[in-house]
């Protein structure tokens, strides 16, 4: 299956909430293995381009995808890695009774779903700079 080249921002924004949500009842009720449901979900989108929330989400959209405001395949499938890194680092933590750990890594996933809910993608900007790195090294290396 091909990655698309957008994915309409409705539905990332579905992810994100998702994310934020399982955190927070991960935390409100102690169950841990509701970190698994977006842990699964962006696994599956970052090894197999086919995240089940974002797929359930586009039965919802009112409107054609292509006519919503795009967020690019790529960046969200970055963000998609470190989320999942996040998200495994904390249900570990959990399930090896290291709570800190636990809090910490979903601490790191929930902040920064926030933020990007909010408008600001931390991991877009982290794609971003990547990029200009690996740039900026190829021009040094074209000399």
């Amino acid at each position: 299956m091909s990655l698309p080249h957008a994915i309409p921002r409705p539905l990332v924004r579905l992810n994100q909430w998702t994310i934020l949500l399982s955190v927070i009842t991960t935390w409100v009720t102690g169950i841990m293995w509701i970190l698994a449901i977006p842990l699964v979900a962006n696994l599956w989108g970052v090894f197999f381009n086919y995240n089940p929330i974002i797929r359930f989400g586009r039965l919802f959209l009112k409107k054609a995808p292509s006519t919503y405001i795009p967020e690019d395949a790529q960046q969200q499938k970055f963000n998609a890695s470190i989320a999942s890194f996040c998200l495994t680092g904390g249900l570990l933590g959990y399930l090896l009774n290291w709570q800190v750990i636990g809090h910490i890594f979903t601490a790191m996933v929930a902040i920064a779903s926030s933020i990007a809910i909010a408008g600001f993608c931390i991991g877009c900007f982290l794609h971003f700079q990547l990029k200009q790195w690996q740039y900026r090294r190829s021009l040094k290396k074209s000399f």
